[in-house]
């Protein structure tokens, strides 16, 4: 009995080294070294020896199993760098280093929101976000859009239910970023300047320069003395950075209800270079921003008194900058989920 182990070794050992392919590994294992292989049984058997023969078998079983177990181990990798070297060279060089696996990176709007927060956050403006289910006060009427005003037609807005009501209309998603500029005003006491970026809906139909569902960064600084020229100046900072430094600005009178005086702000058109496009509707400039000295009421409604600070604030079509930026001549491109486009920012 106290032989037992070393033959079976011996006999394992040479079986081992006739084997040829990996699969043959798997079936020596089992019957040698699994639950019901030889060696497994003589450990079983132990039970029925003296003690004398029991410490004896016992210590040499384990010794055969310990080395078996290392015999397979090396014999496995044995193997295995045979078969790499056996691998033709004409047909794969394993010297090669792997194809690396494809990494992710942020989308484009999100680079851009990125981009516009860090150009105001080196000019001492903090980011603030709001809700996207507004209240109709803070969208419309707390900036000066009263239920009777005909801005609200041009909104498109979706309204929402609110508690099985659908005459009252209070709650709605919001149609522009300003509605958060509307509880800084009340929220927060001057001095004031904050970035807001702010996903915006409106009940409209899609095209090559519009979306129903697109992004705001609106803009606010409250403070004593701030005046047109203070606007002007960070607007032409922002598009300086963005854009670069030789691309035209240009500003021209606009109304926006929520200020007074109110601006818009254009770009010169990246496709035409200002010579005049169907991008830019042969005018060689594309409308980026509303902006304006912010009105007296917007800031009582805020609890703000007008007489003693003043404001400005700004309004930002997000996903024109990046077409603008880049030469991407449809918006639609930024939500196709086309990895091809995406790879290229």
């Amino acid at each position: 009995m106290s032989q037992q182990p070393e033959q079976l070794r011996d006999r394992a050992l040479k079986e081992l080294e006739s084997i040829t392919g990996i699969d043959g590994l798997e079936s020596w294992r089992v019957r040698y070294l699994g639950r019901k292989g030889e060696l497994t049984m003589i450990l079983r058997g132990l039970a029925g020896l003296s003690p004398e023969e029991r410490k004896t078998v016992g210590a040499s079983a384990n010794r055969v199993k310990a080395g078996l177990e290392k015999s397979l181990e090396e014999k496995e990798q044995a193997l295995r760098e045979a078969q790499i070297t056996a691998v033709d060279k004409d047909i794969i060089d394993i010297t090669l280093p792997g194809r690396r696996f494809p990494t992710g990176r942020l989308h484009p709007i999100t680079q851009a929101i990125y981009d516009i927060c860090d150009i105001f956050s080196t000019m001492g403006f903090q980011v603030v976000e709001g809700p996207e289910v507004e209240w109709d006060y803070y969208n419309f009427e707390a900036l000066n859009i009263p239920e009777e005003h005909p801005s609200r037609d041009s909104m498109s807005t979706y309204w929402i239910d609110y508690e099985g009501k659908k005459s009252e209309r209070s709650m709605l998603l919001r149609t522009h970023g300003t509605a958060i500029s509307a509880r800084v005003v009340e929220a927060m006491e001057p001095p004031i300047r904050a970035i807001e970026p702010a996903r915006v809906y409106r009940y409209e139909a899609t095209d090559a320069t519009h979306l129903n569902i697109y992004h705001n960064i609106d803009g606010l600084a409250v403070d004593k003395g701030i005046t047109m020229a203070d606007l002007k100046g960070t607007l032409y900072e922002f598009a300086r950075r963005y854009f670069g430094e030789d691309r035209k600005v240009r500003f021209r009178v606009d109304y926006v209800p929520f200020v007074e005086p109110g601006v818009e702000m254009a770009i010169e058109c990246v496709f035409c270079k200002g010579k005049g496009c169907r991008h830019c509707s042969n005018s060689g400039w594309i409308e980026i921003l509303g902006a304006g000295m912010t009105h007296p009421d917007v800031l009582r409604r805020g609890g703000i008194d007008p007489d003693v600070y003043t404001s400005f604030a700004f309004g930002i079509g997000l996903e024109r900058l990046p077409m603008q930026r880049y030469g991407i001549e449809n918006m639609r491109l930024l939500y196709n989920n086309d990895l091809r486009f995406l790879r290229q920012f």
